[in-house]
């Protein structure tokens, strides 16, 4: 019931952002003066499957870069970290504290605008588990993939905006032995470009 409610929070969120976006009269523009556009943003998310049994949330940072390569068309490289939190007191009386994943996924793909603010991007990469020894894992590195929409919109003249985006990321398992070694989150990522 938690997860439906935070779930219904972002989905909630992103429409407001997609209304305020309609309400700006300037459209984004493909490009900057340099060509490519740049941005810096936040990331959260919740955890989805069997992954939500042991992890309540994650929040991170990150960095994109978002280059021209066609009308409407950029590939990104995308950058950031993610701390993922473990449950406290799992299994009662006498039950450990799961530790927090720290990852640093590093991504790229493609963003396309069918329509003026709105995009569709697709990414994939390898994340990179940051503290290892804290985990049976067998692996540091898994493969990521991470479909997202996102609106995005003009906040000054000059050129800078808002991206907001909702996605869907998952990994490949760290550890052969365990199933549930993958990492899987629908997030959202609000961001400030420039």
């Amino acid at each position: 019931m938690k997860n439906a409610f935070k779930i219904t929070t972002i989905a909630l969120a992103f429409v407001g952002l997609s209304f305020a976006a309609k309400a700006q009269t300037a459209t984004t523009t493909t490009t900057t003066k340099s060509g490519i556009r740049y941005s810096i943003g936040v990331d959260a998310g919740i955890p989805t499957g069997n992954f939500k049994d042991n992890y309540k949330w994650n929040l991170g940072g990150s960095v994109q870069a978002d280059i021209p390569v066609a009308s409407q068309l950029f590939v990104t490289v995308n950058a950031g970290y993610n701390n993922v939190f473990g449950e406290k007191n799992v299994g009662g009386v006498a039950a450990a504290d799961v530790p927090n994943l720290q990852l640093l996924p590093v991504k790229a793909g493609l963003k396309f605008f069918p329509v003026s603010n709105f995009y569709i991007q697709g990414e994939a990469g390898a994340a990179f588990l940051l503290n290892k020894s804290d985990f049976f894992n067998d692996k540091s590195v898994a493969f990521v993939y991470a479909p997202q929409i996102g609106v995005q919109f003009p906040v000054s003249a000059s050129g800078n905006f808002i991206d907001a985006g909702v996605r869907y990321e998952g990994t490949t398992k760290y550890s052969s032995a365990f199933d549930n070694s993958k990492v899987n989150f629908v997030g959202v990522r609000v961001a400030y470009g420039f």
